[in-house]
């Protein structure tokens, strides 16, 4: 669709410096912005040439303003660029942004499942026995949400979710494609030979804002609950074990590995591909860097490299080490080409 500047920023709230009569057809970043489209900028550095902006207008900050005084392009003047341009991005692009509420002819709903006010259920949904939903729920296609599971208000569970009986999803809970919650932990015993089976009895619970990425899986517990703490991030194709316990506001990246019974604090931030061994500790605002592997206990606030993980400080000494062997090497065959000793 195509607006004027003015009545861009009247979806925005936003304050019009410049010819607010132009007309905006397009939205796109800054890298890819051209004449008729408008932009953002949050950072006044991400335009170092202000006049080679080929954008026809920007959504900026007050910040954004006063550093680049002379913009050759009308602007809209808001609080939070990003979010601004967000709206007014889906509004050009003709984005939905509303729900449907209802309920599928498809979806397969047991008699004794309770579904809160406005609950939006999509086709071939199967929603089993003594399950609960709250408010505005959405449920995509395809979804499975097992015996017993208690969902509160304004989840969303993308295509393909699978919740295995008896999970527990806070408020604002978001459950990306293919997700399963509540699959068997990987609990065996050794008898006359071969692995016997450990009964996995246990639930999975979310805390309130939590959004797991795609394919992602949660193990139940053994017996008593893995839990996510509120605000966590869990990206796509994530394992975390049975027994775990992940704390409020952590960052997980892609292909991170989480063994069982592992325990983390507030604000851990675990890049890709790391892997954490089962039955550790690890404390608050922790970072591990990607790929490293963690196979003890780490204390509040400090930031792992390598595997095995060691200290960053420690870790960059390595690297140096490391770098200096060639030479290293060389230097010990001349010494010994001196004194005489051969090779061995």
């Amino acid at each position: 669709m195509e607006a004027s500047l003015f009545e861009i920023s009247s979806w925005i709230s936003g304050t019009v410096c410049g010819d607010g009569a132009i007309v905006i057809k397009g939205a796109r970043d800054l890298a890819h912005a051209g004449p008729g489209d408008i932009s953002f900028l949050e950072n006044a550095n991400n335009l170092k040439q202000p006049e080679n902006c080929q954008a026809s207008a920007l959504i900026v900050s007050k910040g954004v303003v006063s550093l680049l005084p002379h913009l050759a392009v009308p602007t809209i003047v808001v609080s939070d660029p990003l979010r601004a341009f967000t709206e007014v991005f889906r509004r050009i692009r003709g984005l939905e942004t509303g729900r449907s509420p209802g309920i599928c002819v498809t979806a397969s709903i047991h008699s004794s499942a309770k579904l809160g006010a406005e609950c939006e259920i999509h086709p071939f949904v199967v929603i089993g026995a003594n399950v609960t939903l709250g408010d505005r729920v959405t449920v995509h296609p395809h979804v499975t949400i097992g015996k017993g599971c208690q969902i509160a208000n304004d989840v969303v569970l993308h295509p393909g979710v699978v919740l295995y009986p008896g999970m527990v999803l806070g408020n604002r809970v978001i459950l990306h494609a293919n997700v399963v919650v509540g699959a068997d932990g990987f609990g065996y015993r050794l008898e006359e030979g071969k692995h016997k089976k450990v009964e996995q009895l246990g639930v999975v619970v979310l805390e309130e804002d939590v959004e797991i990425g795609a394919g992602t899986t949660i193990d139940r517990a053994t017996f008593e609950e893995t839990r996510i703490g509120r605000g966590t991030k869990v990206d796509n194709l994530v394992q975390i074990g049975h027994n775990c316990t992940l704390g409020e506001h952590n960052m997980i990246v892609s292909q991170v590995g989480i063994g069982g019974s592992t325990r983390t604090g507030e604000y851990v931030v675990i890049a890709g591909q790391a892997g954490l061994a089962d039955h550790i500790s690890i404390g608050k605002k922790v970072v591990i860097g990607a790929r490293a592997g963690v196979m003890r206990d780490l204390p509040d606030g400090i930031m792992v490299l390598g595997a095995p993980a060691r200290p960053e400080q420690e870790f960059k000494r390595m690297l140096v080490y490391m770098e200096r062997l060639p030479d290293l090497i060389r230097q010990v065959k001349k010494l010994n080409q001196k004194i005489g000793m051969t090779e061995e």
